[in-house]
């Protein structure tokens, strides 16, 4: 396969997976943002969204209002932003463009359906209503297209570059999620495990679909340890940094193996993250740090986006 093919193939698996998290995290900042001012929701929830998505800088420079409205359209259909969900979608299907007879039939239409019904929405939102909408359109779009891959396409070197974006993408977003929790969200003066930790707790997990997991793993009221447990360290759930990392060093296996069994600086990579994480456990995380941890966690998972970029897709 040729390196352009393969990078439109991986950016397409980025951009869809990017898209759903803004999706799933704005509907999470809605949430929060319902609680009074007075006790943690409001504008530190739109603060915490634009950390999460790592736009707090390109926000400010804009000069937008920290409000509902000045995050959300930011995040969603300002055309002027190169991560919002406008953006993402139109450049997902751009990537799907340039190497539209790599993919099957349902999974194209997956993606321009995507964009038209994206479009619908212009560039501004006029309510709740068109911003609530356009979310749960969002969702079910990228969910069709993720459908629609793992049904209809040939199990070789297109699915698994569209894959391997997807993992990088995932283990980003959950790294940032957390750490935007755990480090910004709760107001001074607010007692950890109280009632306003444990409604932001809940939200993140619904953030990532994993509120449901979470009482069957653990049987118990949602605790941070144990939500930073099965994010982080349990491979059962999709979302967790363990998980992303065992997709990613698979489909890094079957590309190597693919290729002649050529494994390169970005195998290695994954393999070290990988096996540090399956070493780990939680109370070793919390008493060195979960921020230092993500932190560190979110650098390395950079890096290795850029050895991916240097061994396959130039």
């Amino acid at each position: 396969m040729l390196s352009s093919t393969a990078g439109n193939l991986y950016w397409v698996g980025r951009y869809i997976e990017r898209a759903d998290f803004l999706s799933r995290l704005i509907e999470a900042t809605l949430r929060l943002a319902s609680l009074p001012q007075s006790y943690g929701g409001a504008t530190n929830a739109w603060e915490s969204a634009l950390e999460a998505a790592w736009m707090t800088e390109a926000h400010s420079a804009r000069g937008l209002p920290m409000d509902e409205l000045g995050v959300s359209e930011f995040l969603t259909v300002d055309a002027a932003n190169p991560s919002s969900i406008r953006r993402c979608v139109e450049a997902a299907r751009a990537n799907a463009r340039a190497v539209r007879t790599a993919l099957t039939l349902e999974a194209w239409e997956a993606i321009n359906g995507a964009w038209l019904e994206v479009q619908k929405f212009g560039t501004r939102l006029t309510s709740r209503e068109d911003l609530v909408t356009l979310l749960e359109t969002v969702k079910a779009a990228m969910q069709s297209f993720d459908g629609a891959a793992h049904r209809t396409m040939l199990r070789g070197d297109a699915y698994w570059f569209v894959r391997l974006g997807s993992a990088i993408e995932r283990a980003d977003n959950s790294a940032r999620l957390l750490d935007v929790k755990y480090h910004l969200l709760l107001p001074r003066g607010e007692a950890v495990g109280g009632s306003l930790d444990y409604f932001q707790w809940t939200t993140i997990l619904r953030t990532v679909s994993a509120l449901t997991a979470y009482r069957w793993v653990y049987r118990d009221s949602v605790k941070p340890w144990l939500v930073a447990d099965l994010l982080i360290l349990n491979k059962q759930i999709p979302r967790s940094l363990a998980c992303c990392y065992s997709d990613l060093l698979r489909y890094l296996d079957l590309l190597a193996s693919a290729s002649g069994g050529r494994r390169g600086g970005a195998h290695r990579l994954a393999s070290a993250e990988h096996a540090r994480l399956n070493s780990m456990k939680i109370d070793t995380i919390f008493s060195g740090g979960l921020h230092q941890f993500l932190q560190k966690f979110i650098g390395d998972n950079n890096r290795l986006g850029e050895a991916i970029a240097e061994q396959y897709l130039f």
